[in-house]
């Protein structure tokens, strides 16, 4: 494992923080770039896509894209539409359109701090209250789901 350095709680501490181990089998699935040159806009450069997010007004900035959160619930709702489109095109469902709506709410602050997602899904196609039923369950298993129900390690190294 290797070694991080953070700051501690002390003026001019440095903590010593232990890396997680790589883990055989471990590979890339997604790469994401942000450059941010001044204030808290910043290019998002994802494949050969970009995009700029910013933080709004209220935290000092210009409100010139989404903020962090936004984007993290962008990817849980896009994440649910189409693990939902494609379960129900593997059963010949049809869905038609799929609106997923996400709201992150938050209590308290620092210790007592708690945070939830509120997720509602319809789809305008005609199904069984079964069918919906299952949907339900295959949400609740999608890939960005079951990663932000986990958590994910994050190592980090300042350069």
């Amino acid at each position: 494992m290797g070694e991080a350095r953070r700051w501690g709680h002390g003026e001019g501490d440095m903590v010593k923080v232990k890396k997680a181990a790589p883990v055989e089998g471990e590979h890339p699935i997604a790469l994401v770039t942000l450059t941010s040159a001044t204030g808290y806009q910043g290019e998002v450069r994802a494949g050969r896509h970009r995009l700029v997010t910013d933080e709004g007004p209220e935290l000092g900035g210009d409100d010139q894209g989404p903020s962090p959160y936004q984007l993290l619930l962008a990817a849980l709702v896009q994440c649910t539409a189409a693990t939902l489109r494609m379960y129900a095109n593997r059963k010949g469902w049809v869905l038609g359109e799929v609106k997923v709506r996400a709201r992150l709410l938050r209590t308290g602050d620092g210790a007592t701090k708690v945070e939830r997602i509120e997720r509602t899904i319809s789809v305008s196609g005609e199904l069984t209250d079964e069918q919906k039923h299952r949907l339900e369950e295959i949400a609740s298993r999608t890939p960005v789901t079951r990663s932000l129900r986990a958590g994910v390690a994050i190592d980090t190294t300042l350069s």
